[in-house]
């Protein structure tokens, strides 16, 4: 049997998973407002929120050391099956939640879940790189990356459509489980590598496998690959570093905290929060698409790299500022709801472009060691604003939170523009 087109049914399937990734993340976030009346009816609201970031930071700290782990499994073990137990370990992991009755329970499910959700993206990168020739990569890259757009919007609705018929301790085990028949598909279609899958038909073999030897053979032998202490010793290096370290957490803030908030300061059940929260993933997803053709756009129109980075990057940070400070007093959910849209636009209008710039400066063997240095500082500051959160919003005042979030806007601006003059790729230092 030979199945056209079979690498878009792979990186389908992949966009499918990390929608089902972003549902099992966001299940304690939008329950926690029940599960935190249910086990800890005595107390207050803050103490449940400390109890709360205590957790999310067990995850963000699992999640950051789970990429290493994975990274490497998937090099491994090859796609296939490094999805399979990633996959299968989340799956299991979420459904372990409901067996939960305490802090030390919660944090150990959630790091088992973090370590184990980290695996979709190195295995989504190396599937890509795999699955596609070097002219296809950011497209299919664009439609995974839509995967966790779309399970941003439709986890909130989802989990509180299900509160209606089920505890939260049912709620998951099913979708534990969505994930575990998820590995059906895959086992059945992925098979194995392009090289030797059987349903691939030659016309397509010979296009993704012909289209990588030419990525190989057009290396450039003079890219700056420095060493680490070289690499560190760069300004440049550093832009990226900080920018990425002050973006990144405002993407937490509200993956982690929009249902609490909603709760908190409006009242609303888990059904209100299905009904609002998921309005802020649509201005993300909108965002990514448009941050993404913008730079193209102005790439095709002739623009330099430099000049066309720092334009959308600067656009993003420039959407983010005023409507994070608007979220001190924004009158109405639906406009809270609005104006976090409009933050997590300009997130995304700016972080495809921040996260672009390592490859803007380096070669590519170096270019993963650098995102490497940026993604772990981004999940240290995200945890620490996570943690910090209970703190600064004591008595529903959420605006210290808001108003830090519009600073690192700031930041991210300044060290793009101060400490990279000039986007372009840096030469070994004479």
């Amino acid at each position: 049997m030979k199945v056209k087109g079979l690498r878009w049914w792979v990186i389908a399937l992949i966009a499918l998973a990390t929608v089902i990734n972003y549902i099992d993340r966001q299940a304690l976030v939008v329950l926690w407002p029940s599960i935190s009346e249910d086990l800890y009816p005595d107390k207050t609201m803050t103490e449940r929120k400390e109890i709360y970031a205590l957790i999310s930071v067990v995850f963000m700290f699992s999640y950051a050391f789970g990429q290493s782990i994975f990274g490497k499994i998937f090099d491994k073990l090859g796609t296939r099956i490094g999805f399979v137990l990633s996959i299968g370990f989340w799956s299991i992991s979420t459904a372990l939640h409901a067996l939960a009755s305490g802090v030390l329970s919660f944090a150990i499910f959630r790091s088992l879940l973090g370590v184990s959700e980290a695996g979709n993206w190195p295995g989504a990168a190396k599937g890509n790189a795999e699955w596609f020739p070097a002219t296809e990569r950011a497209f299919a890259q664009g439609l995974f990356n839509s995967g966790a757009a779309i399970g941003g919007i439709i986890a909130i609705p989802t989990i509180a459509f299900l509160t209606i018929y089920f505890s939260w301790q049912m709620i998951f085990v099913i979708i534990g489980l969505i994930g575990l028949l998820w590995l059906i598909p895959w086992l059945m279609i992925v098979k194995a590598p392009p090289k030797s899958h059987p349903w691939l038909t030659d016309i397509e073999k010979k296009y993704i496998l012909s289209g990588q030897e030419e990525e190989e053979d057009n290396e450039n032998s003079t890219e700056y690959n420095p060493p680490v202490k070289e690499l560190l010793s760069r300004k440049q290096s550093w832009g990226v570093i900080i920018a990425s370290a002050a973006i990144d957490p405002i993407w937490w803030l509200f993956v982690f905290w929009i249902p609490i908030y909603l709760s908190e300061v409006y009242g609303m059940d888990v059904k209100a929060i299905g009904i609002y929260g998921w309005v802020p993933y649509l201005g993300a997803m909108l965002g990514a698409f448009f941050g993404g053709l913008l730079a193209q756009n102005r790439l095709k129109k002739g623009w330099n790299v430099n000049k066309t980075r720092k334009m959308v990057i600067t656009l993003g940070c420039l959407i983010m500022l005023p409507a994070l400070l608007a979220l001190s007093d924004p009158g109405s959910p639906l406009a809270a709801v609005l104006i976090m849209a409009a933050v997590l636009f300009g997130f995304q209008t700016a972080i495809g472009n921040v996260q672009t710039i390592p490859s803007d400066l380096y070669g590519k063997k170096t270019v993963g060691t650098l995102s490497g240095f940026a993604g772990t500082a981004a999940k240290l500051t995200g945890a620490g604003l996570v943690a910090l959160v209970p703190m600064l919003t004591t008595g529903g005042n959420y605006a210290p939170a808001f108003i830090i979030g519009a600073s690192l806007a700031f930041i991210v601006l300044a060290s793009v523009w101060i400490l990279i003059p000039k986007i372009e790729a840096l030469k070994a230092k004479n």
